[in-house]
Formats: structure tokens, C-alpha cells, sequence
């Protein structure tokens, strides 16, 4: 099969662009998907259109592809123009999925957004982040005990999945008993989105497991209203002095997105950041002879290298110019997180992992605008506690390399095998 730089050789004067909404293209190795867009960006118009053949299942004729820095943190802040809604994620989703479990916080705008998201950030009062905190402390020692009494032989599993999901049930107050559950419906609600496949695959399995899940979160809900805890889903289902409060519903729907993304994409932040502290041991010393001043440096990098949601969508509210190119009502654009984090005149060499990176302007939680991610400080707490940790109680810990799922969505780790070096005397 010819390489992309076969594939990209000048003819003409002209180089092919490649096909972004073929799942070969998702296929290929990550360091042939770099190469690709930083290609892209050195395009006269790097604002091409993405031809898709229409059918009965795909009815759009393609999208537009952002791939500079500039381009996605303009569309990321203009919510007007730049609409999320119908849905942010490819496919979005089919009308008779958001009318049986709503609306999530990323796929709808002002003013119903900016309603969902007022009352959910009421609900992170100090006293529930302040002890969230201590609480991520304890789930990253308690991990790495583990680690050091049982030597697991995959990372993702016993370490990387299990610190954000630990967090996030203690957080909302989620029983016990229910835990291993619902572990098993996120593993299924998340195992299909964005993987690339050449056949469509209807996603039963997934949508079974978030009825699930979102029916047991609802249930939770109910009983909280009733007996209110001082947990996260007491706070959201309780109405405050403006007498706003989520339904059930909502409930569900933001409980299968802290699940299903929160804890994906954490995860894979996880695992890409000690694979990349593991292949680069002048980065990895440099953190750990002074990790307090290096840690939240290391974290932003960990998260503008690996990048782990590639890209989101959205629909134009009206027509519109931008950086000379014209968009139509109805067009559809997709923003590459993934390739703006790579962009040459935003970020100085940058292929090179350096936990030192000042500037980061990085678009790893978003370009910004109203739908940046609201998980951000949570997701950087939990990184840096279980960094600490790792580093310092269990150096012997060598992963081997990633496994990656070929996902056009996220840069998704399937698994990472875990090998144990003897210490030197």
C-alpha cells in the first residue's frame, strides 16, 4: 500500500488531500495522521471541503474541515454561527435518540446550554469541589497500593480507567453495588463511538447500555429528591433559590456524559501521558526532581501532545466569511482539536513533548466559548495525583506501547502492557 507521502506527492503542482471522512484515512498509524494534517495546514485554503456520497444514511454531502489553530478558536468562540445542535459528534445523533434520552450539554446552545450549564456549575460548590480533592488523593494512592501488591499486566484497565470512573461515582454519590454495573454500560456505550469501520454499524449495544445507565441515574435522582445526601446528584436534583433544578432526564444525560466522556477521555490522557514521561526520560526526571512547580505544565503538555477528543462538529446557523472562506447555512464544519495542537506558527516545534511549553494556548478541552470543557480543573487534579504517585512510589513501572483504537473521535487507548524492571541495588 503506498504511504501518505506517496499518496501527497506533488502532481501538477497540486498535492491529493486526504480523505478525512474515509475510515481508512482513521486507520492508519497516528504518526501518518500528524503528518497528514500538518500537510493540510500548509494548504492554500485549509478550509476544504470533504466530499461524502449521499445516501439514505448519510444524507449530508460532506463537511468542512478546520485544521489551523486560528480557525478552530474562532468557530469555538462565534456559538452564534457555529451551532452545535443538532449534535457536536459524527454521526449526530438521530432525532428519535435525543427525544427518548435528551439533550446533552454538547450538543445544544444558548439559551438552553447556558440554562443546563448554569445549574450544573451551582452544583460544584466549594465545599463539594474542596472535598473532591482530598477524595482524588485517596483513589490515587489507593491505586498505586494496588499496583504495588498486584503488578497488574495492563495500565489502561487497573490504573487509567479506574482513577476517573472511582472519582467521578464518589463524586455524584453512586452506590457501591451499582459500580460494576454501570463500569460495564459505559464500556459499552463508549466502545463504538468514532471507531472507524468501512461498513455502517448500528450502535444497539450502546444505546441499550445508556438507556441503562441513565434509568439508574433517574432512579437515584428520585430517591435523592426525597432523601437528599451531600453528594453531586442530590445538589443538581435540588432546586436553588431561582428554582432551577435538572429533571431526571437531564440527570441521565449528564451522567452518561461525565461517564462515557469524562472518564474516556481522561483515561486516555492517562495512559498517553506515561507513555510519552516513558519515552521521554529528560522530561520525566526534569518532573520529578520538582514535581509542584512542573506538574501543571506537564499536565497541559500531556494534553496538547496526545490530544484525546480529535475532533467535534457544528452546524452553521447562517451564512457567513471566515479567514476567506465562505460557509453556507446548514454546512457542516468539523473542528480538529488534533491538528490545531499541532499548528507550526501557534506552537514552536511542535512534535517535541516539553513540559516546559510557555505559551500552551492548546485546544485540548476546546477552543474556548461556552462549550469549553467543564471538567477541565477536575481531569488536571486527578492527572496530577496519580502522577505523583506512580512516579514516586512505583519507578519500576515500565508500560510497553499503547494499543490505539482507530477512532476519528478520540485518541482512544485500548489497552497499554505493563512490565516490572528490577530495581538496582
Amino acid at each position: 500500500m503506498a504511504t501518505f507521502a506517496q499518496r501527497t506527492a506533488p502532481q501538477g503542482g497540486q498535492r491529493e488531500r486526504p480523505d478525512l471522512g474515509d475510515p481508512s484515512f482513521w486507520q492508519l498509524p497516528h504518526s501518518a495522521r500528524v503528518q497528514a494534517f500538518a500537510v493540510l495546514r500548509q494548504l492554500d485554503e485549509p478550509q476544504y471541503f470533504v466530499e461524502r456520497p449521499q445516501s439514505r444514511w448519510r444524507p449530508e454531502r460532506g463537511f468542512h474541515a478546520l485544521v489551523r489553530h486560528a480557525d478552530v478558536v474562532e468557530a469555538s468562540r462565534n456559538p452564534q454561527v457555529f451551532a452545535s445542535a443538532p449534535g457536536a459528534t459524527t454521526p449526530e445523533p438521530a432525532r428519535w435518540v435525543r427525544a427518548l434520552f435528551g439533550d446533552s450539554l454538547v450538543n445544544v446552545d444558548a439559551p438552553h446550554h447556558t440554562q443546563l450549564r448554569r445549574i450544573v456549575s451551582r452544583a460544584f460548590t466549594p465545599r463539594i469541589l474542596s472535598r473532591t480533592e482530598a477524595d482524588i488523593q485517596a483513589v490515587a494512592a489507593r491505586i498505586v497500593d494496588d499496583v504495588l501488591t498486584r503488578r497488574p499486566d495492563d495500565f489502561v484497565t487497573a490504573v487509567a480507567s479506574r482513577m476517573p470512573f472511582e472519582v467521578i461515582c464518589n463524586l455524584m454519590g453512586i452506590p457501591e453495588r451499582e459500580r460494576p454495573s454501570i463500569l460495564a454500560q459505559v464500556n459499552r456505550a463508549s466502545g463504538d463511538i468514532g471507531v472507524a469501520r468501512s461498513r455502517l454499524r448500528m450502535p444497539g449495544k450502546g444505546l441499550r447500555a445508556l438507556a441503562s445507565m441513565q434509568g439508574m441515574v433517574a432512579d437515584l435522582g428520585r430517591e435523592r429528591r426525597k432523601n437528599p445526601t451531600d453528594d453531586l446528584i442530590s445538589a443538581l436534583v435540588s432546586a436553588d433559590i431561582d428554582g432551577q433544578a435538572l429533571t431526571g432526564r437531564q440527570l441521565g444525560a449528564f451522567f452518561s456524559l461525565l461517564m462515557v466522556a469524562g472518564v474516556e477521555t481522561t483515561r486516555n490522557a492517562i495512559a498517553h501521558g506515561l507513555d510519552l514521561l516513558t519515552r521521554h526520560p529528560d522530561q520525566r526526571a526534569l518532573l520529578l526532581d520538582d514535581f509542584d512547580r512542573y506538574s501543571e505544565g506537564a499536565m497541559e503538555e500531556i494534553v496538547r501532545h496526545s490530544t484525546p477528543i480529535i475532533q467535534f462538529r457544528r452546524t452553521l446557523t447562517q451564512d457567513h466569511r471566515m479567514n476567506g472562506h465562505d460557509f453556507r447555512r446548514g454546512d457542516k464544519v468539523v473542528l480538529f482539536y488534533a491538528s490545531a495542537n499541532r499548528d507550526e506558527t501557534v506552537f514552536p516545534a511542535p512534535d517535541t513533548f516539553d513540559i516546559t511549553r510557555t505559551p500552551n494556548p492548546h485546544v485540548g478541552y476546546g477552543g474556548g466559548g461556552p462549550h469549553y470543557c467543564l471538567g477541565t480543573y477536575l481531569a488536571k487534579q486527578e492527572m496530577k495525583a496519580l502522577f505523583r504517585e506512580l512516579l514516586t512510589r512505583s519507578p519500576n513501572l515500565t508500560p510497553g506501547p499503547p494499543v490505539l483504537v482507530p477512532s476519528n473521535f478520540d485518541n482512544r487507548v485500548r489497552s497499554m502492557p505493563c512490565a516490572y524492571t528490577t530495581p538496582q541495588p
